[in-house]
């Protein structure tokens, strides 16, 4: 005779089971469908360039630049991820945070492509501890959202070809700049970008000169002005803060500053209030007109 316990059990055992099989129904209808309409390599990548270099704004979008031990990380941002996912289809994609303690957040992202039966699992840790202490709920959510959306990059940039990711990508990098094919266009667009900086977050031209290694203003090419570009998407996106990126330092903003958001195409830069009220009055710089 089975006690209460035990009864309890093993219906516990008899619903997971339940859940498993449905769920392993549901994946095999999709790669059923994924194999009975496979993709076009080729018509992947060209939707993909055609949506990249739509226009200035949404290529700006598709890279980021991070400092790191003094040198500068570049590389495709998760708009840019996103965009080849939904061209490249037959992909099952899942971002959640997995686990809060005391010091980290960490997040998990899978990228699953159907048709090539390829699976690829990104944990990311992203800090919870500032100047003032362990974040409050609204900043660990915000943390959570750009762990999330770092940990959905590198799974999908995992599970598409290395080729076409840079194929696509260098297409979204002769775009961001626009036409500066002289050097009256060029001084244009680098007064721009820097002014978009120095309006948004405050940035003085040493701090900027600082991180791409160059001596006066006047010697910022193009490829730079793509590194500031990819920084200003980085902190936009939540990769870096204004602190880090120019200054060496860690987010020194009191955790109340930010605002929580479920969206992890919208993480809020973390800032100093004053810079923040500056920049509710200037021009954002992921909207300056690039």
């Amino acid at each position: 005779m089975k006690t209460e316990t035990e009864e309890v059990m093993v219906m516990e055992v008899q619903g997971t089971d339940i859940v498993y099989q449905q769920d392993k129904a549901n994946i095999d209808t999709m790669i059923a469908t994924a194999k009975a309409y496979p993709r076009s390599i080729k018509r992947a990548v060209e939707n993909s360039i055609i949506v990249v270099t739509m226009d200035i704004e949404t290529a700006s979008t598709c890279t980021y630049s991070v400092p790191r031990s003094g040198k500068t990380i570049t590389g495709a941002s998760v708009h840019l991820a996103k965009i080849l996912a939904q061209n490249w289809g037959n992909l099952r994609i899942e971002a959640k945070v997995i686990s809060i303690d005391n010091k980290h957040v960490t997040s998990q992202a899978v990228a699953f492509d159907l048709e090539n039966n390829l699976a690829i699992k990104v944990e990311v840790k992203r800090s919870i501890i500032g100047k003032f202490g362990r974040f409050n709920d609204d900043m660990i959510t915000v943390t959570g959202n750009a762990g999330n959306s770092i940990a959905m990059r590198n799974a999908i940039l995992s599970v598409i070809p290395r080729a076409i990711v840079d194929k696509v990508y260098k297409e979204a990098l002769k775009t961001i700049t626009g036409d500066i094919s002289d050097s009256t266009k060029l001084m244009a667009k680098r007064k721009q970008v820097i002014g978009a900086f120095k309006e948004s977050y405050g940035v003085t031209d040493a701090e900027l000169l600082k991180v791409i290694g160059k001596a006066s203003i006047d010697h910022i090419d193009s490829d730079n002005l793509v590194t500031l570009i990819g920084i200003g998407q980085a902190i936009k996106d939540g990769d870096t803060s204004v602190e880090e990126a120019f200054r060496g330092k860690g987010k020194e903003t009191k955790p109340t500053t930010a605002t929580a958001t479920a969206n992890v195409e919208q993480v809020e830069v973390v800032e100093t209030q004053a810079l923040k009220d500056k920049r509710d009055k200037k021009t954002d710089l992921g909207q300056m007109p690039l």
